[in-house]
């Protein structure tokens, strides 16, 4: 077995420091904790994206949080309900006595200003917040927000909503979100100053970030007084730090590995589905594409589109990529969202032959494309695209693999310089309308900024802007089923499949696997 030691240079200190205090975690106070990717920012309402909200529940809280078995926890509200003489307005009760890591006193204001913050044109979680018109101290403890009109499902939405010390932020002028797209930097970006469990001590990012318990802290203690964070991007090198004892758990297992981890001693491996699904998206709107070797936009063809969706073997996927870690399907919905319904889960088997005639038809020399594609975020993300080159391949689709980290990766998304893409996407509210407002509403206002597809169908468009404020949930479900059909007639998504989980602790570890892949260590309990 290779030494975590000796694979990457940049890694010694980390893991010099980890062997360091192995005597720690022994004794349930330091935990060793490794995943593939690091947060790409700590400004909490820049990226809405898997990893970087993790670490951030740790260091910020939310008003409401979602627990692991799906339903909502009280956080720094305790009460939440719609105004007996106003239904377009939520009236929010807050936690007193709550304090920032800097001793600054949580109050409404906090809530005011972090709710104009998370919907300014920079924030990635805007859409979140669309039906808002703005939100009002009513007291030091109780904040009411104004909606564009009833929006009875509006606190679904505030499970990632990060709350930020106004003072603080005006402190250090950042005001407003960093615009990650734009390679912008701001004191947020590497310090914080949040309300939760866990407090900054020190942060290299992409190499280790270091939280320890807040003393001030409102909620019981945890057993946890210490994170040592560490992105280990290669799989085998995260599975031998685990093997080793130089880290205690590793949250994303290699389906490669989890069956030998089973077996071995002094480890243990917990499995579940989680809240999110892989699939690809391609340019459909464009009228020429950024590298494709033809004048026109293939994609824009339904032919074409049709003719990938014929191409993707699922199954194969699943069996040889996956290791049968996933869940193959039609539509990017899991399950336990709202809105899914079988048939959207429904796909047939692969015809090369008639996806290869339709290609041909339109194109009889083929025709060849980019393909991006990220390789340090999902279960075997660079390998999924690797096996669909090859399946579009026998079609007559050349698709070159360009792949590289996800902060490279996502960005393209955003300013539109990909043309075809692999994506996974989560959805926290547990409603179809969260897929819809970043990945199928045109791109104004706050909506549509992951719709790399540039779909932007003005009747689907209103549909989706009806959901926020729809109060008879009968017809809301109606509309959400008109649009997924809508959608899956279009082709906006080639999905390939739900994702599961694997995490690997060392044995005495107790740490339950979360829907939203966003694990608490402040909940970690030992055994040993």
């Amino acid at each position: 077995m290779t030494s975590f030691l000796t694979t990457a240079p940049r890694r010694l200190m980390v893991s010099a420091l980890a062997l360091a205090l192995a005597a720690g975690a022994s004794h349930a106070e330091t935990l060793r904790w490794a995943r593939v990717a690091d947060a790409l920012t700590l400004d909490p309402h820049s990226q809405n994206e898997g990893p970087t909200s993790t670490l951030l529940h740790h260091m910020y809280e939310t008003l409401v949080r979602r627990d692991t078995d799906g339903s909502l926890k009280p956080r720094l509200a305790t009460e939440w309900s719609i105004h007996a003489d106003d239904p377009t307005i939520w009236v929010l009760k807050l936690r007193e006595g709550v304090t920032f890591h800097d001793g600054s006193a949580f109050t409404a204001e906090d809530v005011v200003f972090s709710m104009d913050r998370v919907r300014h044109e920079s924030s990635g979680f805007r859409a979140l917040h669309s039906a808002v018109t703005g939100a009002t101290a009513v007291d030091d403890y109780t904040v009411h927000i104004q909606m564009a009109g009833p929006s009875p499902l509006y606190v679904q939405n505030l499970t990632n909503f990060f709350i930020m010390d106004s003072g603080w932020a005006a402190a250090n002028a950042v005001e407003v979100p960093q615009n990650f797209a734009a390679g912008e930097e701001n004191f947020a970006v590497r310090n914080a100053n949040g309300t939760g469990p866990y407090r900054l001590v020190s942060r290299d990012p992409e190499v280790r970030t270091v939280l320890a318990h807040f003393d001030g802290h409102w909620d019981a203690d945890p057993q946890v007084t210490e994170i040592i964070y560490t992105p280990i991007a290669e799989a085998a090198t995260r599975v031998a730090a685990l093997l080793s004892g130089e880290v205690d758990v590793v949250q994303d297992v290699p389906v490669q590995d989890i069956a030998r981890l089973e077996q071995t001693a002094g480890i243990t491996v917990a499995t579940g589905p989680e809240n999110r699904n892989i699939f690809f998206s391609y340019d459909q709107t464009s009228p020429k594409l950024i590298s494709a070797n033809v004048e026109d936009n293939p994609f824009s063809h339904p032919e074409i589109r049709e003719a990938m969706s014929l191409a993707l073997d699922r199954d194969a996927i699943q069996q040889v990529v996956m290791r049968g870690q996933s869940q193959p399907s039609a539509a990017p919905l899991p399950p336990f969202v709202n809105g899914w319904r079988a048939d959207l889960n429904a796909y047939g088997a692969p015809d090369y032959d008639r996806a290869n005639t339709l290609v041909r038809g339109i194109y009889p020399d083929g025709f060849s494309v980019d393909l991006h594609c990220p390789n340090d975020r999902y279960l075997n993300d660079e390998a999924i695209c690797q096996a669909f080159v090859g399946m579009l391949g026998r079609i007559g689709i050349s698709a070159n693999l360009i792949s590289q980290t996800r902060s490279q990766h996502f960005p393209l998304i955003e300013r539109w310089e990909t043309d075809f893409y692999l994506l996974g996407w989560g959805v926290p509210t547990f409603d179809s309308a969260y897929v819809f407002n970043f990945l199928v509403h045109g791109r104004e206002e706050g909506y549509g900024s992951y719709n790399g597809a540039r779909y932007d169908n003005p009747e689907v468009n209103a549909m989706i802007e009806s959901l926020a404020t729809m109060t008879d949930l009968d017809a809301r479900d109606a509309t959400i089923a008109q649009i997924w059909d809508k959608v899956m007639e279009d082709r906006v998504f080639l999905n390939v499949h739900n994702q599961l989980l694997a995490y690997a602790v060392r044995d005495g570890i107790n740490l339950p696997v979360h829907p939203e892949n966003q694990p608490s260590m402040a909940d970690v309990t030992f055994t040993r």
